[in-house]
């Protein structure tokens, strides 16, 4: 079984904690990741992005010129998308850009990611984020200690202080368990864990 750091908020190595193999040790499936990773951001995009097309724009009802005898080239509308003020060929129009993955790839694909944050020694857990008042400079100091500049933090449940002390910190994300994603995971260099965060993802992983 793989074994992390274990540590305290005040950034002090307390022991090592035991992980489950079935979640934090399974061979990195690169494919199912980049797979969850598009659907992740193609179901961010809006898609309302929207332009006229020639049938669309306003005006270029008459034809410009006649077809012969003037030695320009022969037109039948000012609204041609060759024409400033014309018409957008191939005109984007609102659109849905969602994808379904299977539930059985998301989990290969979460488990992947957690493996490789253990295999790339990247993972922290905490034994505990409770604060009584939100204060970042407990949670700079923390991450000053371990070493750690960008980091994705989660939590078992929601910790409202711990949220407040770090949602004005540069790069650095605090997340409840049921909030996370492929993407987060791999997208910050440290993920920090709270115990109950790591039983909780054991409990539904494994």
């Amino acid at each position: 079984m793989p074994k992390v750091g274990l540590y305290n908020i005040e950034g002090s190595q307390i022991g090592d904690m035991e992980l489950n193999a079935s979640v934090f040790e399974v061979p990195v499936n690169e494919a199912a990741m980049h797979q969850v990773i598009l659907a992740l951001l193609a179901n961010k995009r809006q898609g309302t992005q929207s332009a006229k097309t020639r049938a669309e724009v306003r005006g270029g009802g008459a034809k410009p010129w006649r077809q012969k005898g003037t030695g320009r080239a022969r037109h039948g509308s000012t609204r041609s998308p060759i024409w400033a003020h014309g018409g957008v060929a191939f005109a984007p129009k609102p659109r849905s850009y969602r994808m379904s993955i299977p539930k059985s790839m998301k989990r290969v694909a979460m488990k992947s990611a957690l493996s490789s944050k253990v295999k790339d020694e990247t993972l922290m857990v905490l034994d505990s984020l409770k604060m009584e008042a939100p204060k970042t400079k407990t949670i700079t100091e923390l991450l000053k200690k371990l070493d750690v500049k960008k980091a994705l933090i989660v939590t078992g449940d929601v910790e409202m202080n711990a949220y407040k002390s770090v949602r004005n910190m540069e790069g650095v994300t605090l997340v409840p368990c049921n909030n996370i994603n492929v993407y987060d995971i791999i997208k910050y260099e440290t993920l920090i864990l709270t115990q109950d965060a790591v039983k909780k993802l054991e409990e539904v992983y494994a």
